[in-house]
């Protein structure tokens, strides 16, 4: 009997069905992969297994128990710890005593350490890599490190199964090899280990199965080989092919002799604490272009649209028409001329569709808001139709929808659309895409998207940039990407 049995489990978020009749199964010493684009439900799936968040229905079966709906602490000391994809760390306390911490039993009536606790601690920490820190607290870590310590917190527990959301996010190359040999060394412990990363090559080469997801159902299972060459798999990646894609004719050039540039980013480095997200980043957008960084979650290509409008410090050049924007404030960037659709959306949700897009257009005069509003309105009907309801109660879609109307209500010159298709339908891509291409041809908008769904970037952009843990890899015209790139970032 495998150690841990999930049988058709469901999770709905009001109008989201985020997982739906998931089925699966691990066994002890096996290392089980969940892949699939942002809003596909892997880490959802995880919080159902964990108890962070309850299953509407199905069952979860851990070590022949059903531990479905049970509180977190439960399901924990039954046999499973999971490592979330944001760390935590107690920040006054050393790496030292957030293990001890974690080692202490899940009880009132003993809060004061075992003697033998603190030689276990320092094993821990020297099975994960943090021997030589352990008088160190986590501020003054480095990210990887910082991840080290959430692993050695979950295997204080020792679970029988161990859950790993998001554990190569944010690291260089050599930092998700070692994790990659620490993994397998875990399940050579007799641990079932299921992970969740968008890597998909380097959770490929860790696995010893694959589960593939899109729009919370099970669309492939298999070894990493078999899933990576399935069809519908590189159709949820890829849609059409990289080709099809390559050879759209939509475009507006605007990379030629002679063209202004609007945006030039020259990026040497940008840290959160001591973790580099970019280094030595640099890519341009010309008057009217369509431009795309394109890259699995965690490339950097958020950092890089927070940089340009000024809500993270960098090391390095930012020109917008010529003139350099470091230190400037983000609502005086805005009001030159760049919008930005955050991935987040930050919608006010309990504000109506119309009073989101009266922010947006605070700034302009009466007529030239009544021009705008409609203009938005005619490149998105649906918003029309729903002027009066509250953002809150907006399909995903819609909301998108909302965020983009909201940003062209300033009347930019550049706009900035990160992760624009996020756990969108494809008939709602089609619509922003086909509003896109309006706004490029009408307009002559600049536009920079931020993507790691590569048909949308490749319909758009007529230049490519390639992210790859915070640096670039490869850019060039869209037309030269499959040729010279392919599929290998799959």
């Amino acid at each position: 009997m495998s150690i841990l049995e999930v049988n058709r489990i469901s999770k709905r978020f009001g109008g989201l069905q985020a997982v739906s009749e998931l089925s699966f199964d691990v066994d002890r010493g096996e290392v089980l992969g969940l892949i699939g684009p942002n809003g596909s439900g892997k880490s959802t799936t995880l919080s159902l297994l964990m108890g962070v968040v309850r299953p509407d229905r199905g069952t979860v079966r851990l070590g022949g128990r059903d531990v479905a709906g049970w509180r977190t602490h439960r399901i924990a000391r039954h046999g499973m710890a999971m490592v979330f994809q944001h760390s935590r760390p107690l920040p006054r306390q050393t790496v030292l005593e957030n293990i001890q911490l974690a080692l202490l039993p899940d009880t009132v009536f003993q809060l004061v350490l075992p003697k033998a606790t603190e030689h276990r601690a320092r094993e821990i920490a020297a099975r994960v890599g943090l021997g030589a820190l352990i008088d160190r607290r986590p501020p003054s870590l480095a990210y990887a490190d910082v991840r080290r310590l959430e692993i050695a917190k979950a295997i204080a527990q020792d679970p029988a199964v161990l859950l790993l959301d998001e554990p190569f996010a944010g690291l260089a190359p050599q930092e998700m090899r070692e994790f990659s040999e620490l993994v397998k060394s875990l399940s050579q412990e007799d641990r079932a280990i299921i992970l969740v990363d968008h890597n998909v090559k380097e959770v490929a080469g860790l696995v010893d199965r694959i589960v593939a997801m899109h729009a919370g159902e099970q669309i492939a299972v298999g070894t990493p080989e078999e899933v990576t060459r399935d069809e519908k798999v590189r159709e949820v990646y890829f849609g059409k092919s990289l080709e099809q894609e390559a050879g759209v004719g939509g475009r507006v050039a605007k990379s030629g002799e002679g063209a202004k540039r609007l945006l030039d980013i020259k990026l040497h480095s940008v840290k959160y604490g001591l973790a580099e997200a970019i280094r030595d980043v640099s890519l341009h957008v010309n008057d009217g272009e369509c431009v795309a960084a394109v890259g699995i979650n965690g490339a950097g290509k958020s950092t890089l649209f927070k940089a340009v409008m000024g809500f993270v410090g960098y090391e390095g050049e930012i020109d917008w028409m010529g003139e350099s924007i470091r230190g400037e404030e983000p609502g005086d960037i805005a009001s030159s001329g760049i919008a930005l659709c955050p991935e987040s959306r930050e919608l006010f949700g309990y504000m109506s569709v119309y009073e989101n897009l009266e922010l947006g257009g605070h700034a302009l005069n009466p007529g030239d808001f009544r021009a705008q509003i409609e203009e938005v309105f005619e490149l998105f009907p649906p918003l029309k139709e729903r002027r009066k309801q509250s953002a809150v109660t907006l399909s995903g879609g819609e909301q998108q929808m909302l965020t983009i109307g909201r940003a062209l209500m300033q009347r930019p010159r550049l706009l900035m659309l990160d992760e624009p298709t996020l756990g969108l339908a494809p008939l709602v891509i089609e619509h922003i895409s086909e509003a896109l291409e309006k706004l490029q041809k009408e307009r002559g908008l600049a536009i920079l998207i931020g993507e790691q769904n590569l048909t949308f970037a490749l319909r758009h952009a007529e230049r490519i940039y390639l992210i790859e843990t915070g640096h670039m890899r490869w850019e060039g015209k869209a037309e030269n990407f499959v040729a010279e790139v392919g599929e290998d970032v799959l």
